[in-house]
């Protein structure tokens, strides 16, 4: 049966004339947000926008950015997946509020329809259940601290990690090391990296890994120093890192020593930064393509508040590309 403006407004205690511009996202309506998320509310639970070929969602959403401030300066990245994640809910009826702490946005809860997390500083296990009992619809990016709770969105670290394996193999490269950051911060313990355990998996000998301290510039020289007092007389065929911003770090150390990259070791890094292109040598890294990890979100979000029924969470993996530069140029390229 076809939902009408006129039987929400019935059921929501409106007049059509308020609901419709309620729905239609009219700005120079005048209602309280309480009387929008009641309206709302109540058209989501006749759905209203069910069996719409392109359902045009009106709806407020929580942006939860829970990344420590000084990671968050230090590691571009996060600052590019957030403009991302707006880019893709814009021009969708779907407006982003912004939260740095779970406290700040339950006292918002009534005012909002879904979340949309990323990061987990200063999270702990009570605080997502408080969030999963206030918005059962909810999408987490770039991490996964909640399965039972939220849907998720990540890059497909593990395949990135494996791939840039395989290629360094093929390229005959014997003795490859892995340099990388601490992993998540979720209730307070450390999370193991997805790169780093993926590359236990491929590599036993422990002298091949460092991974330790934050994903920023300052760590990646300090390992990049710690890796050449590691290997003082010989260094690995080449190294993956587990970050663009590390690598920049580590690539400053290199050259304090005059160990040039690729001549003298090899180097495949991960994000495909801006800076990336511009360092010496330019980095061969895998782009995440954060932009299509926001449209996932927007989509699902999207599809549960539109839905009349409840469906099991769902979490995706985005598969990264190699983008090829200096510090690494597999051989199949090399024969173009």
């Amino acid at each position: 049966m076809k939902i009408k403006i006129k039987d929400i407004a019935k059921a929501a205690g409106y007049s059509p004339a308020t609901v419709s511009r309620i729905l239609n996202e009219d700005p120079t309506l005048s209602v309280t947000s309480e009387t929008k998320q009641h309206v709302l509310q109540v058209a989501h639970e006749m759905g209203y926008w069910q069996n719409k070929a392109n359902p045009k969602l009106v709806a407020q959403v929580g942006f939860l950015n829970c990344i420590n401030s000084e990671d968050h300066l230090a590691d571009n990245y996060f600052t590019t997946l957030n403009q991302a994640i707006y880019a893709a809910f814009a021009d969708t009826g779907i407006r982003l509020i912004s939260f740095d702490n779970p406290r700040d946005l339950m006292d918002h809860a009534q005012e909002l329809q879904a979340i949309v997390g990323v990061g987990t500083d200063g999270l702990s296990n009570v605080d997502l259940a408080m969030l999963h009992r206030a918005f059962p619809i909810g999408v987490y990016l770039d991490s996964n601290p909640a399965p039972e709770y939220f849907d998720s969105i990540e890059p497909n670290l593990a395949y990135t990690i494996r791939s840039a394996y395989q290629l360094l193999h093929q390229a005959d490269k014997q003795t490859i090391a892995f340099l990388g950051g601490e992993g998540l911060l979720v209730n307070g313990k450390l999370e193991p990296d997805i790169r780093e355990k993926t590359f236990r998996q491929l590599v036993v000998d422990d002298q091949l890994i460092i991974a330790q301290g934050p994903f920023n510039v300052e760590n990646g020289y300090r390992l990049g120093k710690k890796f050449l007092q590691r290997f003082p007389h010989y260094l690995p065929d080449a190294i993956i890192v587990a970050s663009d911003t590390l690598s920049v770090g580590i690539l400053q150390a290199f050259n304090e020593a005059g160990i040039l990259v690729p001549r003298d070791i090899a180097l495949i890094s991960i994000n495909d930064s801006e800076v990336a292109q511009y360092v010496s040598a330019p980095l061969t890294t895998y782009h995440i393509d954060q932009l299509a990890m926001g449209k996932l979100a927007c989509q699902l979000i999207q599809t549960a508040l539109t839905a009349n029924e409840a469906r099991p969470h769902i979490h995706a993996l985005v598969d990264t590309q190699l983008v090829v530069r200096k510090s690494f140029i597999p051989p199949k390229e090399n024969n173009k």
